[in-house]
């Protein structure tokens, strides 16, 4: 779990302060907590822009930029790309190479020959 310091104006300090006396948070941290995770629960465009800039900096993978952003790991490659931000090939871990197997196992394939790959003996 990461750790963030920082300062807010007395106003604001002072209404966590009263939303925990109240019961409402645990504690200022549990209330800060909360605030970020529905302010990008509510800000797609933010999230997704937050899972660019790390997987940009290698900070993250393909698939890390795509549980944070909340979507598919295709969507997430799409917008990568959109953003000119250049894919990083490969698998960087065991994690990555099982996601990868398991998506790899739920593609159909057609057994069926095409017409024109059989032949036919007269």
């Amino acid at each position: 779990m990461g750790r963030i310091t920082g300062s807010y104006p007395d106003d604001l300090d002072l209404l966590i302060e009263g939303a925990v006396e109240a019961g409402v948070f645990g504690g200022k941290s549990d209330a800060l907590r909360e605030f970020v995770r529905e302010y990008f629960e509510d800000h797609e465009n933010e999230r997704i822009a937050a899972a660019v800039a790390l997987y940009e900096r290698e900070r993250i993978t393909l698939g890390d930029a795509a549980r944070l952003a909340a979507i598919d790991r295709w969507t997430m490659r799409d917008i990568l790309r959109e953003h000119g931000v250049e894919l990083r090939l490969g698998l960087v871990d065991e994690e990555d190479a099982a996601y990868e197997a398991e998506t790899a196992t739920e593609l159909e394939f057609d057994d069926e020959p095409a017409d024109n790959e059989t032949s036919d003996s007269q």
